[in-house]
């Protein structure tokens, strides 16, 4: 049986675009091809697709709304740099 699709709306427009960039970062299954592998270029490219949004839509967001990409992307933007050495961080 197919399970339903999840509801439309900005938030899983936001979580599907996030959940791309995770594949990519090599930290989330790919659902059709199992364990994900890692590929900056193309997760790059995702978080900027959602960087993209941000500022595109910026002054019609809900609070909510801008909450949450602008939570995604700082998650996003961290995994990245933790991958490619950028992280700055160290105690």
């Amino acid at each position: 049986m197919t399970e339903p699709l999840p509801h439309v709306d900005f938030a899983t427009l936001v979580l599907s675009l996030s959940q791309s960039a995770l594949v990519y970062l090599g930290q989330a299954e790919d659902a059709e091809n199992g364990p994900a592998s890692l590929d900056l270029n193309l997760a790059r490219h995702s978080v900027d697709l959602i960087a993209l949004l941000e500022e595109k839509t910026k002054g019609n967001l809900s609070g909510q709304e801008e909450r949450l990409i602008g939570s995604v992307l700082v998650d996003l933007r961290a995994r990245l740099a933790d991958l490619t050495g950028q992280g700055g961080g160290g105690a």
